[in-house]
C-alpha cells in the first residue's frame, strides 16, 4: 500500500499529504522549511506534541486546528475542540476521535480526554495516529488502513504490546513510532514488526 504521502518526522510527529493538503500531526522538531499547514491535528498537551514554537511555524490564515479542550484555549483561529469517541468533518477529509490513555501507568489519564485520530482522506484511505496510549478497549474498534503506532514502552506501549494491538483491530499497515527521540530505539520498532501480522514500514525520520 503506497505509504509515500505520509512523512515521519520523528517522535510521534508526522506530515501527510492529500492531494494539495498539508496535514501535520504533533508537529515537533520541523525540519526547516516546513511546508505551510493546511490542517493541524494535536493529540495532547504535553510539549513533544503540542509545541507553539513548531505550529508557528507551519500555520498560515486559515489553518484549522483540531486539539484537545486543554489545548484549545492556548490557541487563536480556527480552532476545533474535539473529545474521544467523535466525527468531524472538514473539506474532504472525515476525521474520528479515539481516546488515548495508559492502563496502570499515570502519563496520560483517561479523563484527561486525550486522543488519537482515524482520518479518511479525499481518496477513502484511512490513517490512524493512535496518540500516546496503551492498548486500550477504545482501540479494537479502529478501522484503518494505516496504524501510527507508539512503541518506546514508558509512557505508552511498547513494541510487543503495540504489534499485539495491532493484531486485535488488524490495520493493513503500520508505521511505529515514538522511538528515537527521548525514549525507544530501533528495537523497539523492530518488535513491532516481529509481533503484528500485517505489515510494518519503520521508517526514517524526515528532519533535513
Amino acid at each position: 500500500m503506497n505509504h509515500q504521502h505520509i512523512h515521519w518526522l520523528g517522535h510521534a510527529s508526522f506530515r501527510i499529504e492529500d492531494g494539495a493538503t498539508q496535514i501535520y500531526i504533533d508537529p515537533w522538531k520541523l525540519p526547516p522549511n516546513s511546508p505551510k499547514a493546511d490542517i493541524i491535528f494535536i493529540t495532547h498537551a504535553h510539549y513533544d506534541h503540542f509545541s507553539i514554537e513548531d505550529i508557528a511555524k507551519i500555520r498560515k490564515d486559515g489553518t484549522a486546528f483540531f486539539v484537545p479542550k486543554d489545548v484549545a484555549y492556548q490557541l487563536k483561529g480556527t480552532v476545533i475542540s474535539v473529545a474521544p469517541g467523535q466525527t468531524y468533518n472538514v473539506g474532504d477529509l472525515k476525521i474520528k476521535t479515539v481516546a488515548a490513555y495508559n492502563i496502570g501507568k499515570q502519563f496520560h489519564p483517561k479523563q484527561n480526554n486525550w486522543v488519537g485520530y482515524i482520518i479518511s482522506l479525499s481518496t477513502e484511505q484511512k490513517i490512524y495516529h493512535s496518540g500516546d496510549t496503551d492498548s486500550t478497549p477504545d482501540m479494537r474498534t479502529v478501522v484503518t488502513d494505516f496504524a501510527l503506532l507508539p512503541c518506546g514502552g514508558t509512557y505508552t506501549m511498547t513494541g510487543k504490546e503495540a504489534g499485539e494491538a495491532a493484531n486485535i483491530f488488524k490495520p493493513h499497515t503500520v508505521i511505529p513510532m515514538h522511538w528515537g527521540d527521548i525514549v525507544g530505539t530501533q528495537e523497539d520498532a523492530e518488535e513491532v514488526k516481529k509481533t503484528f501480522k500485517g505489515e510494518t514500514i519503520i521508517k526514517k525520520p524526515e528532519r533535513a
